[in-house]
């Protein structure tokens, strides 16, 4: 049985991410994806949210917080560059607005 998102967790998270230069919402896969240039930075992914960060980044997150983990969609385990950062309450994302940004950052300099 698939899980959906509760309307008001995926709302509170729009009103971060959407607030971002250049950000657009936009279904991939099942996911409700976040895009800059036409690339996914971020999506929501069972209770979190998966973002994509230099390798070097995502392992600083791994160790640095205990709310970071690998980002593993459907329990399929992704690239390096992908991690998930898990919260109860979605207004706490409001709090990583930093990271969110080096996300969009890192990805608007990638080529793919």
């Amino acid at each position: 049985m698939a899980t959906s998102i509760p309307d008001t967790r995926k709302q509170q998270i729009d009103d971060v991410l959407l607030k971002l230069p250049g950000v657009k919402a936009k279904k991939i896969g099942g996911l409700d994806a976040y895009l800059v240039s036409d690339k996914m930075f971020a999506c929501i992914s069972g209770n979190g949210v998966g973002i994509r960060v230099s390798a070097a980044m995502a392992i600083e997150l791994q160790f640095s917080r205990g709310d970071v983990v690998p980002f593993q969609p459907g329990g399929m385990p992704s690239s390096k560059e992908w991690v998930q950062i898990d919260h109860a309450d979605a207004a706490d994302y409001a709090l990583d607005v930093e990271v969110f940004q080096a996300s969009l950052a890192f990805v608007k300099g990638t080529r793919g």
